[in-house]
């Protein structure tokens, strides 16, 4: 895990900042602060912060569905789609509710399992068109990178290196 920290610190922190926005789970939730404790402005912090996150979205919208259909009769990954199928049923009622919107909500909310990667995943497995699901996932991302900047820029949500 050093060699990985150590790693990130001698990219230049726009790069940094993409690449940390991208992971499952950190997500913009830990490269914005980031970003902001390398010296970037908040703007430009919450604009790669936001662009990082959405980098998977589109192959996991585009491919899990596909994906999960081919390996659903296969040995080794049944057990492992069974689980994924029983997760988006116990996270969709709220985006079957609302549609879009309610996964725009639910990924504005910056608490781990909520970010654009459950989303997209959640839209994927739930069938969702690619335009309204991309659509949201973005407007839920930049929702929640304004409200980690707000909290960065308080003191409240740190990157402690």
């Amino acid at each position: 895990m050093d060699t990985i920290i150590s790693w990130v610190y001698e990219l230049p922190p726009e790069l940094a900042v993409l690449l940390i926005a991208a992971l499952p789970v950190v997500e913009l939730r830990g490269a914005i602060p980031f970003g902001i404790f390398a010296g970037l402005h908040p703007a430009w912090a919450w604009a790669l912060g936001v662009a990082g996150s959405m980098l998977p979205v589109a192959p996991i919208l585009l491919a899990l569905g596909p994906l999960c259909r081919a390996l659903r009769g296969t040995r080794g990954f049944r057990t492992i789609v069974a689980a994924l199928d029983r997760y988006s049923r116990g996270r969709s009622g709220q985006i079957r509710r609302y549609g879009p919107y309610g996964l725009m909500l639910l990924v504005a909310v910056p608490l781990p399992s909520t970010g654009a990667w459950t989303g997209a995943i959640l839209a994927s497995l739930l069938g969702l068109r690619l335009g309204p699901a991309f659509a949201a996932i973005l407007a839920g991302s930049g929702l929640a990178g304004a409200a980690v900047v707000a909290l960065a820029l308080l003191g409240l949500w740190a990157f402690m290196p």
